[in-house]
């Protein structure tokens, strides 16, 4: 059964949604986002995605004392990304709370790091963030494209013994339009041991569906529950979460 991860993305401490990562289509949707991630408990969930945005953005994490303030008032496991560049990143990430920390752009501007956090913290406790934009790797919040395709990207970290991947169709994020289910379904194929998960699309309770026939393992999504595009409770009744062995 698929995994359900709402999502929350950070600005100024606010909870947000961009288009296509764009920071010129902002738009808040709460100023209070350890309030959001009660109220995402309290339906049941028991995963809650983070996304420092101003992080992402600033090549440094920001917002940790926002994190620290979720993962406080919540026992949501809460996997958190953007910003994370340097070991003191990372240890902030931990620091505040995160369960998980997503890693992308440095896994391809800096290999070794990125193995050398993998080696020191776990599979368990590291997501391998694969953003794509025309099938290469996008890095710096999406601001950037590498030359980094995203076949030998994942091939060479799940061979090190990466297990979780976040992967973002970027053309699909914020814009409701439906995930990409062919790209995922390539992923696992490739790679049937991976945990992945989905990002970028869900528009309706029938994306999500779709994406667990396809048998892809969990899935996250933020915009389609702020614009009242899914029934929450509906949801959970389908897919009622259940706690996660990592």
């Amino acid at each position: 059964m698929i995994e359900l991860i709402p999502a929350i993305d950070l600005i100024d401490g606010k909870c947000v949604r961009l288009t296509k990562g764009n920071y010129a289509t902002k738009k808040v949707y709460a100023d209070d986002p350890a309030a959001m991630a009660q109220e995402f408990e309290q339906l049941g969930f028991k995963r809650l995605h983070v996304v420092d945005l101003d992080g992402a953005k600033s090549k440094h994490v920001v917002n940790d004392a926002t994190l620290r303030d979720i993962t406080s008032k919540t026992h949501l496991k809460v996997d958190f990304g953007g910003g994370v560049k340097t070991d003191e990143d990372l240890e902030k990430a931990y620091s505040a709370g995160a369960s998980m920390v997503t890693v992308g752009s440095i896994a391809v501007t800096e290999p070794e790091l990125y193995l050398t956090w993998l080696q020191k913290y776990g599979a368990d406790h590291l997501i391998l963030g694969a953003d794509v934009r025309n099938g290469k790797v996008s890095i710096n919040g999406w601001l950037e494209d590498s030359d980094v395709e995203l076949t030998e990207f994942l091939i060479q970290y799940m061979q090190a013994g990466t297990r979780n991947v976040l992967c973002t169709e970027i053309s699909r994020d914020g814009m409701l339009q439906g995930p990409a289910i062919d790209l995922y379904q390539s992923v696992m194929n490739a790679h049937p041991t991976c945990h992945l998960i989905a990002s970028g699309g869900v528009s309706s309770l029938q994306d999500i569906i779709d994406l667990n026939q396809a048998g892809i393992p969990a899935v996250v999504f933020g915009k389609a529950i702020y614009e009242g595009r899914i029934d929450l409770k509906e949801l959970l009744t389908l897919f009622p979460p259940q706690e996660q062995e990592c």
